[in-house]
C-alpha cells in the first residue's frame, strides 16, 4: 500500500511543512495570510473552470499543496498571542510596577521554593489584556494552593524567563514560548488579592473535580506514594511524583505508563465499548453507543489535562470508534493522520512538543514494525503468543521512539522490555479497577478492604519498577545524539521495513546509503567536537572552572560530595560535547590556557605582589577588595565574576567595570564565560 496515495497523507505533510518554516523563518503574518488567501482563491477557481480535469493536471496538485503550506504558517501565526493589539507585551509594560489581574490557568510542578501556575492575563495597568504568565508563589505552609479560574490581582515588577547560563543546557525560556508564555513574575501570598474564585471554564470545572477525586481519596486513607501514581494514571497529573519514583519508571522504560497516551485511552475504549455493548439490543444503539463513548473519551481527556499525549490518543481513538460504529474500514495510517491534522490545525505548536512527537512515532513504529517482528515467531501456546505480542509490541515501540528520545535524554533503558512485558499486561487492570474506585469515592461507598487491595497493587507496581531500575549497568546514559543522526535513524528504519516489504535491491541499496550516512554524520560530530576551551561555569554559590582538550575535560571545582552527585551542568556540556574522560581537581589561583594568563581571587582578596599581567581575573567566593585598585595595578583585559559572589557586590563591580571603561562578565547575568 503506497501511503502518499492517501490526499490527507500529503496535505498533513504539507501543513507540518508550513508550520515548520513559520516556526523557524521568520516573515511578515500578513504577508503570509494574504498570500493563502489568494492562493485558497487561486485553487477554488481553478477546481471550478478544471474539475473534470483535476487529476491530469499536476500544477492543480502542486497549487493544494502551496495553500495547505500557506494553512500551516496562518494557522501558526493566528495562534500567536503576541501579535494581537492588545497582548500585554504590546501595552508599555513598565519597568518597576504592573498592576494585573489573571486568571489561574494550569498548575505546574512546584519547586523547592515556589508553587508554579500559568495564568491567563485578563487586565494589564487598569487596560484589557491578554497573554500568558508564569506565577511563582513562595511556598507557606498556612495558605492553600490556588485552584484553576481562581481570579486574582496584584502589583508587581515582570521578569524575563532566564535564558540557559551553561552551554547545552535545558533552554526552559524557549519551552514557555511554545506555550505562549513570555514572562515572569515571583510573588508571596500577601501580594496577591482574591478577587473571585468561581468556575468559569471547562478547566476549572475539570479541576474541581481532580481536587474532589483527590479529597475523597485521601479520606480513604490512600497514602501519598499510592495517590501521586493514581494522579498520573487516571488523572493525567504528574505534579506531586515524589523524584525517585519518577526516575524509577525513567530508568526502567516504563515511563511512558505515568503519562495518559494511546495506551491508555485504547484500554478506556475496550472497557467502555464492553461496558456498553447492552445498547446493541436497542433500535438505534450502535449511534447512542458511539456518541456516548465519544462524549466520556473527550471528557476523560479534559480531565486529564488536554495534554498533547492524550489530545492525539483521544482524538485518532474517536475517529476509530466513529468508523466503528458506522461499521466503515479503517486504515490505522489514515486515522493517525487525520487525528494529527486536527490537532495540528488548531493547535500547531503541538508539532514541537516532545510527547506529541514521541506518541505519534511510537504508534507508527507499532503499526509498522511489529507485523514484521511477530511473524518471526509463531508461538503454539496461548500465554507463550500474547507475550510474544506484548514483546514485538514493546520492541516496534521502542524502534519507533529510541532517537528521538536518545536526542531528548541522552539514555536508553536496557532492560525496557522486562518491565514492559510485566506492566503492560496488569495496566488493564490497574486503570479499570482505578476508575471503579474513583466511581465509588464519589459515591462515598469506598470501603477498606478496596482501598487496601488497590493501595497494594499501586505499591506492588511500584516496587517492581524500583526492582528493575536497579540495575544500573543495563542503564545506558549520557549517549550523544543529534538531530541529523535523529533523521538518518528514522530514514534506515523506514528503508529496512520497505526491505522486508518488497525484498529488491533498490531498497536495500536506499538502506546501506543510510548507514553510510550516519556513520558520516557520527564522524563529523567526532571532528567537530575537537578542539581546546576553558571555561567558568555558572553554579550559584560554588566555583566550577573547566579546561576541554578534544574529548577530554577537567573540572576544578569546590563541590561537596552530594553536589557532586546531583549537579547536572557537568553532565550536559559533556554530553553536547560528546566528552569521552572526565577528570576533577581542586580551584588554582593562575591557570594559563593557550597565551592567556587568568587570576583567581578567592575570599582572601590576595592579589597583590604577583610577577606576570594577567589578561583576565576572575573574582570567585565574595572577595572583599577594592576593585578600582585591582584594575589599576594588574590593568586586566577583562574581569569574571562567577556565582559564587554575593549579587550585591556583583552590581557594585559591575558599575566600577562600567566607569573604568572594561568589559565585565557575572556569569549570573551573561551565562558562562568560554574561550575557545
Amino acid at each position: 500500500m503506497k501511503l502518499l496515495n492517501f490526499t490527507i497523507i500529503k496535505l498533513t505533510i504539507c501543513l507540518v511543512i508550513g508550520i515548520v518554516l513559520a516556526h523557524y523563518v521568520n516573515i511578515s503574518f500578513d504577508i503570509i495570510l494574504y498570500s493563502t488567501i489568494v492562493l485558497v482563491i487561486v485553487l477554488g477557481l481553478y477546481w471550478l473552470l478544471l474539475k473534470t480535469k483535476i487529476d491530469r493536471l499536476p500544477f492543480f496538485g502542486l497549487l493544494a499543496c502551496l495553500c495547505m503550506i500557506g494553512v500551516g504558517m496562518s494557522s501558526y501565526g493566528i495562534q500567536n498571542e503576541k501579535l494581537q493589539s492588545y497582548h500585554y507585551t504590546n501595552l508599555n509594560p513598565s519597568e518597576n510596577y504592573n498592576s494585573i489581574s489573571f486568571k489561574i490557568r494550569e498548575r505546574l510542578k512546584p519547586d523547592a521554593y515556589n508553587d508554579k501556575y500559568i495564568v491567563s492575563v485578563n487586565s494589564f495597568n487598569n487596560k484589557s489584556a491578554s497573554g500568558k504568565l508564569l506565577i511563582n508563589i513562595r511556598k507557606d505552609s498556612l495558605n492553600q494552593s490556588l485552584a484553576v479560574d481562581d481570579y486574582l490581582f496584584t502589583s508587581t515588577q515582570l521578569q524575563a524567563i532566564q535564558k540557559p547560563l551553561n552551554p547545552h543546557q535545558f533552554d526552559y525560556s524557549k519551552y514557555l514560548e511554545l506555550k505562549q508564555v513570555y514572562h515572569q513574575i515571583y510573588l508571596k501570598q500577601d501580594d496577591l488579592l482574591l478577587l473571585r474564585n468561581s468556575k468559569s471554564t471547562i478547566y476549572g470545572y475539570a479541576d474541581q473535580l481532580r481536587t474532589k477525586i483527590n479529597a475523597k481519596l485521601i479520606k480513604a486513607e490512600f497514602k501519598d506514594e499510592a495517590l501521586s501514581i493514581m494522579n498520573a494514571l487516571l488523572l493525567g497529573q504528574r505534579q506531586t511524583i515524589d523524584k525517585t519514583i519518577y526516575n524509577n519508571y525513567v530508568n526502567s522504560g516504563t515511563i511512558h505508563i505515568l503519562a495518559v497516551s494511546g495506551l491508555h485511552v485504547g484500554i478506556l475504549l475496550l472497557i467502555l465499548n464492553f461496558l456498553f455493548s447492552p445498547l446493541l439490543y436497542l433500535k438505534y444503539g450502535n449511534v447512542l453507543r458511539g456518541i456516548i463513548i465519544f462524549v466520556i473519551l473527550w471528557s476523560f481527556a479534559i480531565v486529564a489535562g488536554l495534554s498533547p499525549s492524550v489530545t492525539r490518543a483521544v482524538t485518532m481513538f474517536s475517529i476509530i470508534s466513529i468508523a466503528m460504529h458506522l461499521k466503515r474500514p479503517t486504515n490505522i495510517y489514515n486515522t493517525l493522520v487525520i487525528s494529527a491534522f486536527v490537532i495540528l490545525l488548531f493547535k500547531p505548536t503541538f508539532l514541537f512538543e516532545v510527547g506529541f512527537q514521541m506518541s505519534y512515532l511510537a504508534v507508527l513504529g507499532i503499526v509498522s514494525v511489529q507485523p514484521i517482528l511477530y511473524k518471526l515467531w509463531k508461538p503454539k501456546y496461548w500465554i507463550s503468543d500474547k507475550l510474544w505480542q506484548i514483546f514485538t509490541v514493546t520492541l516496534a515501540a521502542q524502534a519507533g521512539v529510541v532517537p528521538i528520545s536518545l536526542f531528548y535524554f541522552h539514555q536508553f533503558p536496557g532492560l525496557f522490555f522486562i518491565s514492559n512485558i510485566v506492566v503492560i499486561p496488569f495496566l488493564g487492570l490497574i486503570l479499570g479497577f482505578g476508575l471503579l474506585v474513583i466511581a465509588l469515592a464519589l459515591m462515598n461507598l469506598l470501603n477498606n478492604s478496596i482501598v487496601s487491595a488497590y493501595s497494594f497493587i499501586i505499591d506492588s507496581l511500584n516496587s517492581f519498577i524500583a526492582w528493575v531500575a536497579q540495575f544500573e549497568d543495563f542503564l545506558f546514559r549520557d549517549i550523544p545524539f543529534t538531530i541529523l543522526q535523529v533523521i538518518c535513524s528514522y530514514f534506515i528504519i523506514m528503508a529496512l521495513v520497505q526491505v522486508y516489504k518488497h525484498k529488491n535491491f533498490k531498497w536495500l541499496v536506499i538502506s546501506l546509503v543510510g548507514v553510510l550516512c550516519f556513520q558520516s554524520i557520527s564522524f563529523y560530530n567526532s571532528h567537530k567536537t575537537q578542539g581546546d576551551s576553558f571555561i567558568v561555569f555558572n553554579k550559584s554559590r560554588f566555583s566550577m572552572i573547566g579546561q576541554k582538550h578534544n574529548n577530554k575535560l577537567l573540572i576544578h571545582h569546590n563541590l561537596d560530595s552530594v553536589k557532586q552527585k546531583t549537579d547536572n551542568i557537568v553532565k550536559n556540556f559533556v554530553v553536547g560535547e560528546a566528552i569521552d574522560s572526565i577528570s576533577t581537581n581542586t580551584l588554582k589561583s593562575v591557570y594559563q590556557f593557550k597565551n592567556k594568563t587568568l587570576l583567581v581571587i578567592d575570599s582572601l582578596g590576595v592579589y597583590k605582589g604577583i610577577s606576570f599581567k594577567p589578561n583576565y581575573v576572575i573574582l570567585r567566593n565574595s572577595p572583599k577588595l577594592n576593585l578600582n585598585r585591582v584594575i589599576d595595578s594588574l590593568k586586566p583585559d577583562l574581569i569574571i565574576a562567577d556565582a559564587s559572589n554575593y549579587k550585591s557586590y556583583a552590581k557594585r563591580w559591575k558599575a566600577t567595570c562600567k566607569h573604568k571603561k572594561i568589559p565585565f562578565h557575572y556569569t549570573n547575568e551573561k551565562g558562562a564565560f568560554i574561550i575557545d
